[in-house]
């Protein structure tokens, strides 16, 4: 059980059954009245945000999470299917499951996989992957008078935004939380 006093962003929690993480959080302590604490709470199964209060040293549950290593090894329509890095038993995820995170996802890539209960619910993939740029117009030479960008479409089909000298073939450093370029990789 875990009381309020030990709420903090980030906290995973389980409320009627279902597995929670903190976003936000304030202890308030009016002039009258219990002190109590201010939530707003994401679903970690459905993604919905709820604003919840609890009294003051009241206590929640722990989720059964559990945390393993995978390795990417291939799309086939909707379904990432992924091989678990111990057991080497192959899982199947659904895009749903996987959502944003797939535009990341290149081949034998190691990500961290949330099970509740035995059941995956969600991936994360590494802060920053690498990868090769596929599709990419020819910059206009003269043109660095200002920082200029141009679109570019990496192996994994997702479009970022790079600098003119960027060219088919070159391996991209992209950070994963913004889909941002980088660095061009040696």
């Amino acid at each position: 059980m875990i009381p309020t006093s030990e709420f903090r962003r980030g906290l995973r929690i389980e409320l009627e059954r279902e597995p929670y993480i903190i976003v936000e959080f304030q202890h308030v302590k009016p002039g009258k009245g219990g002190a109590f604490v201010r939530t707003k709470l994401k679903s970690l199964l459905s993604g919905y945000v709820i604003d919840r209060t609890f009294r003051s040293g009241e206590k929640v549950e722990r989720p059964d999470l559990e945390q393993k290593k995978l390795q990417f090894l291939y799309r086939e329509d909707d379904l990432y299917h992924f091989m678990d890095m111990k057991t080497y038993e192959q899982l199947t995820l659904n895009a749903d499951q996987v959502a944003d995170r797939a535009n990341f996802l290149a081949d034998n890539l190691e990500v961290g996989a949330l099970f509740y209960r035995g059941r995956a619910i969600g991936i994360d993939v590494p802060l920053f992957v690498e990868l090769e740029v596929i599709v990419a117009e020819p910059g206009l030479r003269g043109d660095t008078a200002s920082a200029s960008t141009k679109p570019a479409t990496l192996s994994t089909g997702v479009v970022v935004q790079v600098p003119l000298f960027i060219s088919v073939g070159d391996k991209l450093k992209i950070d994963t939380r913004t889909g941002s370029y980088i660095e061009r990789v040696k």
